[in-house]
């Protein structure tokens, strides 16, 4: 029995009916990906050396552009926060403002950002010309898991060096807007760490961290899942690439909205 044509009116509600099933279709093949990573991360046995050189590959050479990237974005914020408090005579506030802004939500965001555009994408390109050189369908003929291999390692590393990045970021922040506001612009040093250490608690550092963990997980599981399953050749890595940076960088700023809505 022959399918019968839809007629024009129901024409654009098929189109959007195919493009939900494809949705749907997509977040089953990403959830089932994080499910075989998961899996192979708890079976043994461990592989520590993969995992040293992807902590080295994520989080040390990263380093460069976080301290950069954190020592500026403090600066800015010294600047802009103290112009804004100087209106309303309340500039001993700075140093809370500074940290609990760095600490609660652009240390996190900036620092998992940064990352992806560095490692993230580079992540994905070497898993791409991996997979259409294949040197993955390689790992599997040789009854060597790929997932084992080559996803574990990052995702621990992820878990790991993203938490280490942010708390460094958030360091290297506050110390610029240190450098700002008390070297430039005068502000009294004890006003800036004291009331710094009456505003900032263990639960505004606490949120930060589980940002950071939870950013790590995202960016390594969406980059090595579009390297896994890039097209057949270069144009295709690079669309992968593009895709992972692009993708990570929207669930970045969906989830720290979230969980900025729920954590107190």
């Amino acid at each position: 029995m022959t399918e019968q044509p839809l007629a024009p009116a129901l024409r654009p509600f098929e189109g959007l009916g195919r493009w939900a099933i494809a949705i749907v279709e997509s977040l089953g093949r990403f959830g089932g990906f994080l499910a075989q990573a998961v899996a192979a991360l708890v079976t043994p046995p461990f592989k520590l050396w993969p995992l040293i050189g992807r902590i080295n590959y994520i989080g040390f050479r990263s380093l460069l552009i976080i301290l950069l990237t954190g020592a500026f974005t403090g600066m800015v914020l010294g600047l802009q926060i103290f112009l804004t408090l100087s209106r309303f005579g309340a500039e001993a506030f700075l140093g809370p403002a500074v940290a609990l802004s760095i600490i609660r939500e652009l240390g996190p965001v900036l620092a998992a950002l940064m990352v992806t555009g560095r490692a993230g994408s580079a992540l994905t390109a070497e898993l791409g010309i991996m997979r259409i050189t294949e040197q993955v369908d390689a790992l599997t003929v040789m009854a060597l898991s790929p997932m084992r291999y080559l996803v574990v390692p990052s995702l621990l590393a992820g878990l790991i060096t993203f938490p280490l990045m942010t708390a460094l970021f958030d360091l290297i922040g506050i110390f610029g807007g240190y450098l700002v506001g008390v070297e430039l612009l005068g502000l009294s040093q004890g006003t800036y760490w004291g009331e710094m250490q009456t505003f900032v608690n263990r639960g505004d550092i606490m949120i930060g961290f589980w940002k950071s963990l939870s950013f790590g997980v995202i960016v390594t599981w969406v980059c090595t899942y579009k390297g896994f399953h890039v097209s057949r050749g270069a144009e295709g890595v690079a669309q992968a690439t593009t895709q992972a940076v692009v993708l990570s960088s929207v669930l970045i700023l969906v989830w720290d909205y979230f969980l900025g809505s729920v954590l107190p």
